[in-house]
């Protein structure tokens, strides 16, 4: 999060950047006022495609329209548009959570294939739960970081179907002409030029459910899974209920005996059983499944290694790298070059 130099002091960002599906936000936004972005921001739509947008090309298009609107409180507006399509596949995997509090830890992991800025860090505090943001990574702006905070915001209220406030935000950035359009929209006290940005709110709204959950979103992802794992020889009819099972399983985290044996109703130790009679293992099963997807997912450009991470239900990029390299001999990224080359 930060500032912009030339405007109150901006740091360079050359190596970050955002999601081209979050950058869609600001052409989504700039169209529901009745504007062309093309001709407001003078480039023609992201590919979603091309997976990221640099930093400097979002910093620059916010300034061009906060320049043509001449109005305040730019990102607060930019914020209403947000849906979890603007957050990738992140934004889909946060709806297949039960709680605000399992959707702000995937958020929390992956938030590097959405905002690849300063990484945001959560903690339990006496006053509420906070979510902050260092500068250790640079200073992105004003505009950048309002937008990025006040759309996390937007998300969190609209997945869980109501409003509620934050009990207080801070922002690293000075202060604009007038607060009370924050106040009004974070229902809390904000303050500027602090240390850290940071979102401060009531520890009882973690166990908020889900009430904006998308099945056929879902639904979407599952049958996209399902297609991947067709594309393999035929196993036991039995062995294909328990890969189906896994595939929602493993895109929201539960990799364990445990979850599958639940799942089918059984106890871990009759489902052990059974797996051993099929030749099997529970992690066999599992390894077999989740290379499989990677595989198709890697051929699928329009997704990232960290969204496929996610996607594979690994906490952390590195581990999916590790267990694709213990499968195949090759880390991830060189074994899509490989299929890339033997493609053309």
């Amino acid at each position: 999060m930060g500032i912009i130099m030339g405007q109150l002091g901006e740091v360079p960002m050359a190596e970050n950047r955002v999601a081209a599906s979050y950058a869609l936000l600001l052409y989504e936004y700039l169209e529901n006022q009745g504007l062309d972005p093309v001709q407001v921001l003078g480039t023609p739509r992201p590919d979603q495609a091309q997976h990221f947008v640099p930093m400097s090309d979002w910093q620059t298009w916010l300034r061009r329209v906060d320049a043509y609107e001449k109005r305040p409180a730019l990102a607060l507006r930019i914020a209403e548009c947000v849906s979890p399509r603007h957050f990738g596949v992140v934004g889909y995997a946060a709806l297949a959570c039960g709680t605000l509090a399992d959707a702000l830890q995937r958020l929390e992991r992956y938030h590097a294939s959405v905002y690849d800025v300063n990484p945001a860090k959560i903690t339990n505090t006496p006053e509420g739960v906070a979510i902050e943001w260092g500068v250790e990574r640079g200073r992105p702006g004003a505009l950048v970081d309002e937008t990025a905070i006040a759309s996390l915001v937007q998300l969190a209220r609209d997945m869980t179907g109501r409003y509620w406030p934050m009990q207080s935000v801070s922002f690293v950035n000075p202060a604009p002409l007038s607060t009370q359009p924050y106040e009004d929209f974070f229902g809390g006290h904000v303050v500027f030029g602090a240390p850290v940005t940071r979102l401060v709110f009531a520890h009882e709204y973690l166990a908020l459910p889900l009430r904006k959950s998308d099945p056929a979103l879902l639904s979407l992802l599952d049958q996209q899974a399902e297609a991947l794992l067709q594309q393999v020889a035929a196993v036991p009819a039995i062995v294909e209920s328990w890969r189906k099972t896994l595939v929602p399983l493993i895109r929201e985290g539960k990799t364990s005996l445990a979850a599958l044996a639940q799942a089918h109703h059984t106890s871990p130790r009759s489902l052990q059983r059974r797996l051993a009679e099929q030749g099997t293992s529970f992690q066999q099963l599992l390894d077999n499944t989740r290379q499989h997807l990677a595989e198709g997912h890697l051929r699928d450009a329009k997704l990232d290694l960290a969204e496929i991470a996610l996607l594979l239900g690994y906490s952390e990029q590195s581990a999916f790298t590790r267990a694709f390299r213990s499968w195949t001999g090759l880390a991830p990224a060189q074994w899509r070059r490989h299929q890339l080359k033997a493609e053309v």
